[in-house]
Order: C-alpha cells, then structure tokens, then sequence
C-alpha cells in the first residue's frame, strides 16, 4: 500500500524531525540527533530518507566531515502542506489516527513547556480556550480567510533577535448533524 503525504508527515517521529527542522529553519542528520536523543541513529537516517524521498524535507547542502558527506536539510517550498488530493482516499479510521497524533503532539509541546523552571503562561501568550460559533457558510468564510492570511503573512518570519517561536494549533469541527438551532 502506497503511503499518502499525510502519511508520512504524520507519523510521530518524521513530525519530530519536522518540526525540529522547521524550528532551526535548515539542520543536518548530527543535530536533529542531538535534539532527538531518544530516536536510534538508523531510525532517524531512514526516516530522514523517506521524507527527503517525498520531498517533504530537501538537501540545501552538503559538505565532507570526517570522510563522510553531511547533508543539510530543509522544509520545501511544499513541505507539510497537504491537499485535498493528498486526503482524497483517507478514511475515517484514519482522519482519527491522524487527529490522534496531532493531539499528543500538542500535548508532548505543552509538556515540555511546563517543564521549564519559571515559566509565565500570561507573559509568554500561552493560552487554550474553546469557542463555538453559530456562522452560515459565508459567515465562516469572512471569519477564516482574514485570520489565515495573518497566519501564512506570520509563517514567512524566520528565527530572529527579539522572536520567539510561538505555536498557534487550529481545530475546526462543525456540528455533527449539520443543523443549527432554530431550524
């Protein structure tokens, strides 16, 4: 069976590397093992291989270390981005696998950010809150596109003096039965 982009992305230790490599913006296979001690050397090599495969992850250089070629790896202009192609024959088993490894991935992020010794959830933006919003079709459109153009705007900034990463996780559900009160 032929793995679909989501995948391979959202698989628990290429969405590590991902991300680690998102976050230092270009990274070799030494330093990706050096922030991920918990994943076998050969582990992370041949999932390395996998997503510089699907072209998730490119080489950006490469240069001789000690007899060996080390490669420099960075997110394609693509990268994570999945399409409606890519989700065309996933089912419902695994729209909740997926789902599932999103969440412990936000609960892995909000773990390690506890675990700091001072933390200050107000200074530092951290924040959690659920809404619910009764919006036609259109109504949702005017909301979502206004905010995801601020978010791909913010995405284009890269690590600098005076920034820090911040992580903004977005869940949509609409109402299963598809009704609205008052109907």
């Amino acid at each position: 069976m032929k793995k679909n982009k989501a995948d391979l992305i959202l698989h628990p230790v290429r969405m590590k590397i991902i991300l680690n490599v998102m976050r230092q913006q270009r990274a070799t296979a030494s330093q990706l093992h050096e922030l991920l001690p918990e994943v076998p050397q050969a582990t992370l090599y041949r999932h390395l291989h996998k997503l510089a495969e699907a072209e998730v992850l490119i080489v950006v250089d490469q240069y001789q270390v000690r007899g060996v070629v080390e490669k420099v790896y960075a997110l394609s202009q693509e990268g994570v981005n999945i399409t409606e192609a890519d989700l065309e024959n996933i089912t419902k088993d695994d729209h909740m696998r997926f789902f599932t490894t999103f969440v412990s991935s936000l609960i892995h992020d909000f773990s390690q950010y506890l675990e700091q010794p001072d933390i200050d959830m107000a200074q530092d933006g951290v924040g959690y809150r659920q809404c619910s919003l009764y919006l036609s079709d259109d109504e949702f459109e005017e909301v979502i596109a206004p905010f995801q153009e601020a978010l791909q705007k913010a995405m284009e900034h890269g690590p600098a003096p005076g920034r820090r990463r911040r992580t903004i996780s977005l869940v949509i559900i609409p109402e299963a039965d598809n009704k609205s009160e008052g109907e």
